[in-house]
């Protein structure tokens, strides 16, 4: 299999997953192998807002951002590893509202055992930083759902 098809068809069992839909996963914009950075696009539902629908709950941000480090080990170990997360960081810099969103998860450093991550949540332009993330995780193997 090509390493497109592979993607094509991770991206595809990826958004089917009930958990991806569940915090609004929209689609993936892009993967750089050489910077190790993904970019994908989140759905701010009202659903995931509270003061009357207007700003996303903190949990939702901290899911994106942590989804979009998640993906981004994934594809740096070309579908071979995963992550157990060891400790997460959210700085919450600016009220998310409702409508589409923009994670970019990075990858900065893996070892052997440990991988550690770094993420930042914009507008869909890309000009707002919105929210930012580090994390510290164990590598594990990948298991993806069967469909």
């Amino acid at each position: 299999m090509s390493d497109s098809a592979h993607f094509d068809d991770f991206d595809r069992i990826w958004s089917r997953r009930d958990l991806s839909r569940a915090i609004g996963w929209k689609r993936l914009s892009s993967w750089d192998g050489g910077t190790r950075t993904l970019r994908a696009v989140f759905e701010v539902r009202p659903e995931f807002c509270h003061s009357g629908g207007t700003i996303a709950q903190g949990g939702f941000v901290t899911a994106w951002l942590d989804a979009s480090m998640a993906q981004a080990m994934m594809r740096d170990t070309q579908f071979q590893s995963n992550i157990a997360t060891l400790e997460l960081k959210v700085s919450f810099l600016k009220a998310v509202p409702p409508g589409e969103v923009l994670a970019e998860g990075r990858v900065l450093r893996r070892g052997k055992r440990v991988v550690f991550l770094e993420s930042s949540l914009l507008n869909l332009d890309g000009t707002e930083l919105l929210a930012t993330a580090t994390s510290t995780g164990l590598i594990v193997p990948l298991v993806l759902d069967k469909e």
